[in-house]
């Protein structure tokens, strides 16, 4: 229940929808060198997606630091941003969101640094984030630090269906990995982190190994479809028109399904709020 109230008196209905952002951090990795996504596992004491395996990602303010985005960004305009995720202003938001939360659980800012300094700068940025991160954007603009969203993308949209005590609207980004920027988790909120084949994900998933929420599932069954980082992001820059989600639910399998999918056009179509971009033309 909401802090205050009783199981009684929660009503599933006055959860206020926050924003968010979540990025897919991708590399090729391996003996192959194909495509692998940084996940991270959450530990089971938090109230909202306890012991998931999800993509960085946390709340969004579009106000904060509204005047300052174009100096902390450089690669997109606000304007830009904004249109491209469908918002009157402050879409940058989501972009300097995005960097903040890699940093905090994963150890990683997006953007290119002086290899000299790099790994102290991120070090004492993200310990001082982890203890307040309304700090991210003051430290950015403090060091003189830009972060690069160009290669940055949106590629879905996906809003928590009714019922939890906390609800988001969250964009889910793509990003390739910065060169020489290792992953690690904060033994906190993250207690484990995996650069991990998309495929494998989901076979791990499907053996209840990893537990993940049901759009974590379909975006790495989207990046499961390409065999580089490169063809990923090549798609993505396309920015393709969103496709709607559906749930395609046989015997309790629960399957968010898109458009030309088996099962599609006999899904429920409600059941879950979801727009996707990625998806092959």
């Amino acid at each position: 229940a909401v802090l205050g109230q009783t199981s009684d008196d929660y009503d599933p209905a006055a959860v206020p929808v926050r924003h968010a952002a979540t990025v897919m951090i991708l590399d090729d990795r391996g003996e192959d060198d194909d495509l692998h996504v940084l996940m991270v596992h959450r530990t089971a004491k938090v109230v909202f997606a306890p012991d998931m395996w999800v993509f960085p990602g946390g709340r969004v303010d579009p106000d904060d630091h509204l005047d300052d985005f174009e100096t902390i960004c450089r690669g997109l305009t606000d304007e830009q941003a904004s249109t491209i995720i469908d918002v009157d202003r402050g879409g940058l938001a989501w972009w300097v969101a995005a960097a903040r939360e890699t940093l905090e659980e994963a150890g990683i800012l997006l953007t290119t640094l002086d290899p000299a300094t790099r790994d102290d700068l991120v070090a004492e940025i993200r310990r001082l984030v982890l203890e307040d991160e309304n700090l991210f954007a003051d430290l950015l603009l403090e060091r003189n630090i830009t972060l690069d969203v160009t290669p940055i993308e949106e590629v879905a949209r996906f809003i928590t269906p009714m019922g939890p005590p906390r609800r988001f609207d969250a964009r889910f980004f793509v990003a390739r990995a910065p060169e020489d920027q290792d992953a690690s988790h904060d033994a906190g909120e993250i207690v484990n982190h995996s650069w991990i084949r998309p495929e494998d994900a989901l076979v791990r998933w499907r053996a209840d190994e990893m537990i993940m929420m049901s759009p974590t599932v379909r975006m790495v069954a989207c990046l499961a479809r390409y065999r580089s980082a490169d063809e990923v992001l090549a798609v993505a820059r396309k920015r393709l028109p969103y496709k709607r989600v559906r749930v395609d639910d046989p015997d309790g399998e629960y399957r968010v399904v898109l458009p030309g999918e088996p099962g599609y056009d006999t899904a429920e179509l409600e059941i879950e709020s979801g727009w996707v971009r990625l998806w092959e033309e």
